[in-house]
Formats: structure tokens, C-alpha cells, sequence
């Protein structure tokens, strides 16, 4: 192999690779990158076995081939190199290659490429396009309220579910349920309902950055793999096997007392709360007060330390009623929200709060309540 490329796309493109480069592993191949030459430009590729990224960057070819070098030591050399051309050049023996550019110089050691984890070719199987800029704005709303714990697999991760045009992301982590849906430019005969890893969804998301093109998303037949295609990247990941709890059973068939607020003051609010929560088991209660100048109390306070207590004004429907959330669960949805008002439901302090915007009526964010002595 041998070819020249600028290092500012050499850099950005083992950057893009580099997330799915394994940290810790008893696989030399998963802890290198893989360059190869396809079609007149350059192909880089990362995995860690769950999940491999692939991106093409410009370049001029001069001879074919393909090499496996040391991501982490390939990534910082390039990343030391002023911005001109970078000449590469693989050569036999040891299996490596030499990189010029300027008045720099290196040879690394590298794997045959023989022997690099082959990458799964996903074509075959039922196929979505979104515009990539819905599919990160409605991720962003989703993603936080993946589980952390692995003792439930199926929680996570992010159930997708497509059923013709209509596209559904949900997450939930036994504390908390998110539910978005919104339409695809494309429909499927069939219904496609798999489990993506939380850690791929991040970092699609990540990836994703101001692309304004379109995303395609491949399920394989069998429902185990699934490839993300977006730009000049490509990310294919193992699908997470399990059962994700039915959610629209989750969501409470009754309303209850609604309280409408500015979604800013709110959060004004739950940030002053918070400072007081962390020392009080993360508890901020909330209480509607259904008077003329309707109102929304926030309260929190900590042990032996003080308390803390705002109003905020809000339209209410129903009766008074006081719940308590968790500050952080609070703080994130609060924080994602789209538009100036916040709807909230509640029925009792033991009934789940829910959460909506009147901006995107194809979001719903359910909470459960934190047990206090009122």
C-alpha cells in the first residue's frame, strides 16, 4: 500500500474509528486500527468485537493494500503532525508502514491484516432512512435514562421499534421510562422491534454531530446485528437479545392534575433545589397549589444543614397534589426538553409523574416518585 493524504483528514478520520478501539483486551487485532485502500480512498476501521466503526477519507493512491497499526500510537503521532500532506508507505517485513510528512518521520510495527475480526457485511435485511438531525434530536431524549446496571441486559440498552413509517426510541432504567416517536422517510413491510447497545447509541449520537444528510439503519434477518449508515461513516453493532418491557402499558391511562410551566423557571428552580438535595438523599418535592395565582412549590432540603423552597407559576387543572422525584432524574429531563412550557401529570404521591412539552407531542417521559414523610 502506498498513498498520500492531508493529516487533517487523517486525524478527524482515526478520531471517528478510534471509539471503537478496545482499551482492555486479550486481542492484540481489536486494540489496532485497520487501513486499506477501496475504490481511490482511504478505509479505516475499528472494533471491539460488540461494535466497529468504518469511515473513508480522501487520499491519493498509489499502490493498493492494507495494514493494522496501533490506534492509540497511530492516533497520537498524526495528531503531533502540522497540517500538510502524509505520506504512507506499507512495508513486509516486520509487517508495518512509514509515514512521512514534512520534516517528520516514523515506522510502526503493525498485524498482518490477515488476521484482523472480520467486519459484518449488513445488505440484506429491513432497512430505515431518517433524517439524521430527527434521529439525533430524538436519541438526545432517550439515551440518558438507559440503565447503567447489567444485571437486566435488555435495559441497556435503546428499544427501536418501526412499524411501516412510524419510528419509536425507548429507553428505561426501572426508575424511569422515555417514549419517542416520530416518522422515517422510508417504511418497512414489515415491523422491526430490536434492542440497541446504550454505549453504540452514545456513540452514534456523538458521531452524528451537525450532519443535516439522511441516517440508514439495516437489521440483519435474524435480528442479531444492525449497521448505521450516515455520511462517510458506517457503524455496525450486536443487538442486545431480551425483552424490553412493554411501555405503552407503563404509560398511566389516567391524567390526573396537570400543571403547565415555563420549562426554564422550572429547571431555575430544580438547580437551586439540587444544591440542597445532594445532601438530603437526592429528594426534591414538588407540591401544586391549584389557588387563583396558581403555582408550583419546590422543595428540598438537607439534615441538620437547611432547606430550600421556590414558587414557580403554573396553569393547573385538578386538584392539589404533592409528589417527590429524584434532583437528578429531574435536572436531565428537564434539561432535553423541547420548548418554553413543561406539562406535568401527576395522581398521587405514589403515582408516576409524567412529563411532556408542548413543543413535541411525540415525547412522553415517565418518572416514578421518591417515598417521603410528608
Amino acid at each position: 500500500m502506498k498513498l498520500s493524504c492531508i493529516q487533517s483528514n487523517l486525524r478527524k478520520g482515526l478520531a471517528t474509528v478510534s471509539r471503537a478501539v478496545a482499551t482492555r483486551s486479550t486481542i492484540p487485532e481489536t486494540q489496532n486500527v485497520l487501513m486499506a485502500t477501496d475504490n481511490g480512498r482511504l478505509k479505516l476501521t475499528a472494533t471491539n468485537l460488540e461494535i466497529a466503526i468504518t469511515t473513508w477519507i480522501g487520499a491519493q493512491i498509489e499502490e493498493e493494500g492494507s495494514v493494522t497499526i496501533p490506534a492509540r500510537m497511530l492516533s497520537d503521532f498524526i495528531n503531533t503532525l502540522p497540517d500538510k500532506k502524509v505520506d504512507i508507505e506499507t512495508v513486509p517485513s516486520p509487517t508495518g508502514m512509514k509515514i512521512h510528512c514534512a520534516n517528520f518521520d516514523a515506522q510502526m510495527n503493525g498485524i498482518d491484516p490477515e488476521n484482523y475480526p472480520p467486519i459484518p457485511n449488513i445488505s440484506d435485511g429491513p432497512k430505515v432512512s431518517i433524517s439524521s438531525s430527527d434521529f439525533k434530536s430524538s436519541l438526545s431524549r432517550v439515551r440518558f435514562a438507559v440503565a447503567s446496571d447489567e444485571s437486566r441486559p435488555a435495559l441497556t440498552g435503546v428499544k427501536v421499534d418501526v412499524k411501516g413509517n412510524e419510528l419509536t426510541l425507548a429507553s428505561a432504567d426501572g426508575f424511569r421510562l422515555a417514549i419517542e416517536s416520530g416518522s422515517c422517510e422510508s417504511s418497512v413491510d414489515e415491523d422491526v422491534s430490536v434492542i440497541v447497545p446504550g454505549r453504540t447509541m452514545n456513540e452514534i449520537f456523538s458521531l452524528l454531530g451537525t450532519d443535516s444528510g439522511m441516517l440508514d439503519m439495516t437489521v440483519t434477518e435474524q435480528k442479531s446485528q444492525a449497521l448505521f449508515k450516515f455520511g462517510d461513516v458506517e457503524v455496525v453493532t450486536q443487538l442486545i437479545q431480551g425483552n424490553f418491557p412493554d411501555y405503552e402499558r407503563l404509560i398511566p391511562s389516567e391524567k390526573g392534575t396537570t400543571c403547565r410551566v415555563n420549562r426554564e423557571d422550572l429547571l431555575q428552580a430544580t438547580n437551586a433545589a439540587s444544591v440542597f438535595a445532594r445532601d438530603g438523599s437526592g429528594i426534591i418535592r414538588m407540591v401544586s397549589d391549584d389557588s387563583e395565582e396558581g403555582s408550583v412549590r419546590i422543595m428540598s432540603q438537607a439534615e441538620e444543614l437547611g432547606s430550600n423552597e421556590s414558587r414557580v407559576k403554573a396553569s393547573i387543572e385538578g386538584e392539589e397534589t404533592r409528589i417527590a422525584f429524584n434532583s437528578k432524574f429531574l435536572n436531565e429531563i428537564l434539561s432535553v426538553l423541547d420548548g418554553d412550557e413543561v406539562e406535568i401529570e401527576t395522581m398521587s404521591p405514589s403515582s408516576p409523574g409524567v412529563f411532556r412539552s408542548a413543543a413535541n407531542s411525540g415525547y412522553i417521559h415517565i418518572i416514578m416518585p421518591m417515598f417521603v414523610q410528608w
